[in-house]
């Protein structure tokens, strides 16, 4: 490897979602593109609660939280990162004891949290998009993040963002909503109840759909849909095709509805923690797709963490 690469200072990134938290370390490569050293995921499910009037973090959820968070810092450690960011989005953006879990994380870890706004959320997530090689050679896209708490929307014309939206139709927040048993087969009215309410809330929100018809699908849910289907084959998630069809998607959810959670959660590539949401997650990835007309999504790893870690290395 390169020597100014390997000795090139790295910065690490700590995105505290609602469904899983996850820590990115990198470094500046020659090139100007980004360097991973390090890139983690742990399920943590800290939005429980996220659907309610008044969100609140439960002391459950809390502590998952800040164990997930000192478990990837000291991961983090090794690469003697030059900075470290921590970040936090919907859930403890909406929850009404979001500076509480703050403080904690700030006396466990010695590391303050910043809370992005929606529009931070979704201007990272541009960031980190365009910071994706194999995007190189496009555009004008659109990109939808769906996380556990709320659903990123952009439009790209020439690479620059034209527009960018936070939705609260995260895929925890809508099965709270929505599916009355999340331990029973997956019902065909949640599946029509979830569908209608992000169609509506689509249509009532400032986002526009236009002449583009590509998309480009960020978060766990694609990246989920990628690694159930390349087990069928063997193969890991990134072996696969970064094409995800809307027929595709469609079929899993007809495949995954009728089970019970126990048996989803044996599905090869499914992660145990997110068998409870996940049809959900593809319902409202369809629901998204008939909206704007996709009848694709384009899949890349590189969402929020990778565009905040682009930013730290450009100051």
């Amino acid at each position: 490897m390169n020597s100014s690469v390997v000795n090139s200072p790295s910065v690490a990134v700590i995105d505290i979602g609602s469904n899983s938290i996850k820590v990115l370390v990198a470094a500046r490569a020659p090139d100007g593109g980004l360097e991973i050293r390090l890139h983690k995921s742990l399920d943590a499910r800290i939005s429980a609660g996220i659907s309610a009037a008044e969100p609140r973090l439960s002391e459950e959820g809390m502590a998952r939280g800040i164990a997930a968070v000192q478990e990837l810092l000291a991961l983090a450690a090794p690469h003697a990162p030059a900075r470290t960011l921590l970040v936090a989005t919907s859930a403890v953006r909406d929850a009404a004891n979001g500076a509480e879990f703050r403080a904690r994380i700030l006396a466990a870890t010695g590391h303050d949290i910043r809370i992005l706004t929606g529009r931070e959320e979704a201007n990272g997530i541009g960031r980190g998009l365009t910071a994706d090689p194999a995007l190189a050679d496009l555009s004008d896209f659109y990109v939808f993040d769906l996380g556990g708490g709320s659903l990123e929307c952009l439009e790209f014309r020439d690479r620059q963002i034209q527009q960018e939206l936070s939705l609260q139709l995260g895929c925890v927040r809508l099965t709270e909503k929505f599916v009355r048993d999340p331990s029973a087969p997956f019902a065909d009215d949640s599946r029509t109840l979830i569908a209608a309410h992000v169609a509506a809330t689509l249509r009532a929100s400032s986002f526009r759909f236009g002449a583009t018809h590509y998309a480009v699908g960020t978060g766990g849910t694609v990246a989920t849909v990628r690694a159930i289907l390349g087990a069928r084959s063997g193969k890991k998630a990134e072996e696969t095709a970064p094409l995800v069809t809307t027929t595709e998607l469609a079929a899993l959810l007809d495949f995954l509805a009728p089970m019970a959670l126990e048996e989803r959660r044996r599905i090869p590539g499914l992660p145990s923690a997110r068998a409870d949401v996940f049809p959900t997650a593809i319902a409202t990835i369809l629901a998204v797709a008939d909206a704007g007309g996709f009848t694709q999504f384009r899949h890349s790893f590189y969402n929020l963490r990778y565009g905040l870690a682009a930013e730290l290395l450009a100051t």
